[in-house]
């Protein structure tokens, strides 16, 4: 099935056209057929010499309804434009060429009508050219008359050309379905209608209701006057619902394929086809599907702005909207979404470097683009987005941009080098404390930068315990030659810094075992304990600080702490009275021999 709309001038005999074409008037309503002038939206179908089924959505051409116009037109993908040829291009024809040009239809076909009160030429050259600088570009033109049949055969062969150009709706997407009518039927219950531009609906399926996010089942469905138990995009549908009522629906909201798209109460667009964004009143309505929504304008460039919704709607990227002037009655420019998810402008400026992120995106879903703009993203998120997915998440179902990942990991090793050099006694960094540090939403993200030579222990992140790199290589080297003969003898801070210890390198040097950092600038090699075990135990016990000084040959800067870390090793004891003595070594138990 091929969906298309009409458009024009009220009064141009866009409903007359479509009852010589399918038999049916669209028009349904009382006063619509009173007063010969069609109010709300109409539909009817034919079948083409081809084989093809073809819908058509009628929309009224009075300014009074452009805001049901839109919503007829905005789901569809092609249009049929109607100028008479007795009265040529109107005011109604420029707007409805105005909103199709916003919305970005691609396809359509000119019908002049009334070709038996006028020479069609004129009118036909005139919208040709209005229509040919819109989207719709190059149209082939038709001249008709409803009332004599003239034309009507080409139109039909026009209409079968038209259909094969179109593009196939992609039934694999997720459901939504801007609902375009609602209304009971005595025994059903609540019906709803729409075009169903992508995914497929069967009957029993559950689907959710964007305006209140109620769930609810599809009891029937009819597509063209035929019930069915499924019908894929692109067709006209009529879903018969149950868990639902009109009260509860109607215009404007939308049928969706749960946990398939995102509430969007502000979003990022490109402004086009109008005005400068800096130009746009602060307040418009917007028309995206089915829905006529008041908004705020917030200019952020020349070409973008961002909208706030009073309510949210299903937005995914590349969705177009036309910008409308309700009290002018005019179109004010094209919209299209390029972020559905935004972030907060907080800070001075944030508006203009939001500008400038957004200068290259041109509504379309790309992956890559997105990563680079969000760095970091669930993948269900970019999905409802509209975007597809490939690349592997890096952690659960978190998204990264490589370059931003990258850089993670390196930020992750400078914080652990520089919290371990400031916290030499400490284990690592608590892993909620890198979390904090990164600035990233979840915990599993730093275990996923965690690799080698960092690595997890006890809910911590530390240095792994390989060979350090070559410069703490060479100023271990350095030491050792320092340290010789005179184990204990650790240098102050700047002869430290002499050998190659920064706080990094000392850092690493600590957490790879090649030095022992007692206390600030009090650095030593690693077997100093077991050194200095074996001349404390010469001593008379116990002993004294300053006796231990002696002993080791070294200051009591270094003998404190060096004490107090023996304490802990369990090397030495503390008395009551301050003094040390060397803890008893433990013996190998004995061994009997049996047998």
């Amino acid at each position: 099935m091929r969906v298309i709309a009409t458009a024009g001038h009220v009064d141009h005999g866009k409903s007359t056209l479509i009852q010589a074409l399918t038999g049916t008037h669209p028009d349904r309503l009382a006063e619509e057929r009173r007063r010969g002038l069609t109010i709300d939206l109409g539909f009817a179908w034919t079948d083409l010499p081809s084989g093809e089924r073809l819908a058509f959505v009628d929309v009224p051409g009075h300014e009074r309804f452009v805001p049901t116009m839109l919503a007829g037109v905005g789901p569809v993908p092609a249009v049929l434009f109607v100028v008479a040829a007795d009265e040529g291009w109107k005011a109604q024809s420029a707007e409805h060429l105005a909103a199709v040009d916003a919305l970005g239809v691609r396809h359509g076909l000119l019908v002049v009508t009334r070709c038996d009160l006028a020479d069609p030429g004129p009118a036909t050259a005139q919208a040709l050219a209005r229509i040919g600088s819109s989207t719709l570009g190059g149209v082939e033109a038709v001249a008709v008359s409803a009332r004599t049949g003239e034309g009507l055969a080409e139109l039909r062969a026009a209409l079968g050309r038209l259909a094969e150009r179109l593009p196939d709706g992609d039934a694999d997407s997720p459901v939504r379905l801007w609902i375009d009518r609602a209304f009971t039927v005595r025994g059903s219950g609540l019906v709803v209608t729409g075009t169903l531009g992508a995914g497929r609906i069967r009957r029993g399926d559950v689907l959710v209701t964007a305006r209140s996010g109620r769930s609810v089942r599809v009891r029937a469905l009819h597509t063209l006057g035929e019930e069915t138990g499924l019908v894929r995009a692109t067709a006209r549908v009529a879903v018969n619902l149950r868990g639902l009522d009109k009260e509860s629906t109607g215009r404007g909201d939308a049928l969706l394929t749960p946990d398939s798209f995102l509430p969007c109460l502000r979003c990022d667009v490109r402004v086009h086809g109008g005005a400068p964004a800096a130009e746009l009143p602060r307040t418009a309505v917007a028309h995206i599907g089915s829905a006529a929504v008041p908004v705020r304008v917030r200019a952020l460039g020349q070409e973008t702005a961002r909208l706030t919704l009073p309510a949210p709607l299903p937005l995914r990227i590349g969705d177009r909207a036309v910008l409308r002037d309700p009290g002018l009655r005019r179109v004010l420019a094209g919209l299209t979404v390029l972020d559905p998810q935004p972030p907060e402008l907080r800070r001075r400026g944030a508006a203009a470097r939001r500008a400038a992120e957004l200068g290259a995106a041109d509504g379309v879903p790309c992956e890559t683009s997105e990563l680079r703009r969000r760095l970091l993203v669930r993948r269900g998120e970019l999905t409802a987005m509209g975007v597809a997915v490939h690349t592997a998440p890096v952690a659960g179902d978190w998204l990264a941009d490589p370059a931003h990942w990258a850089a993670l990991r390196v930020r992750l090793a400078e914080l652990v080098a520089a919290y371990l050099c400031e916290r030499p006694a400490d284990d690592g960094v608590p892993v909620e404390a890198a979390r904090y540090r990164l600035g990233l939403p979840a915990v599993s993200l730093v275990e996923a930068l965690v690799t080698p030579p960092l690595r997890l222990s006890r809910g911590r992140v530390t240095a792994g315990t390989g060979e350090p790199p070559v410069p703490v290589t060479d100023a271990v080297r350095r030491l050792t030659a320092e340290l010789d003969g005179r184990p204990f003898a650790a240098p102050p801070a700047r002869r430290l810094a002499e050998l190659g210890f920064g706080r990094r390198e000392l850092a690493t040097a600590v957490h790879h075992g090649a030095v022992l950092r007692l206390a600030e600038h009090v650095v030593l090699l690693p077997d100093a304990p077991r050194l200095a075990a074996d001349r404390l135990s010469r001593l008379a016990q116990p002993f004294t600080v300053g006796e231990a000084s002696r002993a080791l040959d070294t200051t009591r800067r270094v003998t404190v702490p060096l004490l107090e870390h023996c304490d802990g090793q369990g090397i030495t004891q503390v008395l009551p009275d301050k003094r040390r003595r060397c803890a008893p070594r433990r013996r190998p138990a004995a061994v009997t021999a049996v047998g």
